[in-house]
């Protein structure tokens, strides 16, 4: 497996990124987002292999940037489990999930989700109620599969944001916190695409909240439950599954 990933410096008929624009320092918090944003997709697009080495220095001269929001973007990055760091080794991209990795991530969900939508259901206010609303509606129109993850990235995560907003709706932090660590999304989505996914999605979400609209924990429950062992099966049959 390589150790490094390709240098798209060299590639004139491709963004640099951060270092494109007017030559003068974009604010601080600004750059750290575009670098985070730009490093994150060659993770997803597996630029970046996965389980490779990522050298900060030659990540910098790649992006145009100097080390420290390239440092600041993989700090961020292994937050989302997307990269791990080794004392004396530096960062490495994090593995593909195994098929029997990909069975534990949906155990974990099903024993967390359905109850925090049952919860939602009965705690929700109405500011929690109008974000799921919304979410709901945001998915809708943008596409959900493309050969890269610039393409569908707002489906991505807007479909993370939906989750977490039941999740916090549910008024239990922990229970929260724990969906939120998880970062289903990035992993699944790092996989593959499935075409067609997203419109069932959408219908599945418009089940869950109807429920948790209608206060109905028991339906709110039940309708996670059936959206995510459809989203299991979906995965196990998406092309290229081991």
């Amino acid at each position: 497996m390589p150790d490094t990933f390709p240098d798209r410096s060299q590639d004139p008929g491709r963004s640099r990124g951060p270092s494109q624009g007017p030559s003068h320092e974009p604010p601080r918090q600004v750059l750290a987002d575009s670098v985070y944003e730009a490093v994150k997709a060659m993770v997803m697009d597996h630029e970046i292999e996965p389980g490779a080495r990522v050298g900060i220095e030659a990540l910098a001269r790649t992006l145009g940037v100097s080390p420290t929001p390239v440092r600041e973007a993989l700090a961020r990055l292994e937050s989302d489990g997307l990269v791990t760091k080794r004392s004396l080794a530096g960062y490495r991209a994090t593995e593909l999930l195994t098929p029997q990795g990909l069975e534990e991530l949906f155990e974990m969900r099903l024993l967390l989700e359905p109850q925090a939508a049952a919860l939602a259901a009965v705690n929700a206010d109405d500011a929690g109620l109008d974000r799921m609303e919304s979410l709901a509606e945001e998915m809708r129109g943008r596409p959900e599969a493309g050969e890269r993850y610039v393409v569908y990235r707002e489906f991505a995560a807007a479909d993370q944001r939906f989750h977490d907003a039941i999740a916090a709706a549910a008024g239990r932090r922990l229970l929260a916190d724990a969906v939120g660590r998880l970062h289903a999304h990035l992993h699944l989505f790092r996989l593959n695409n499935i075409p067609g996914a997203g419109p069932l999605t959408l219908t599945e979400h418009d089940r869950i909240l109807r429920a948790v609209l209608r206060r109905s924990p028991e339906r709110a429950a039940e309708a996670m439950t059936d959206h995510l062992r459809r989203s299991l099966d979906r995965q196990r049959n998406r092309p290229g599954a081991g």
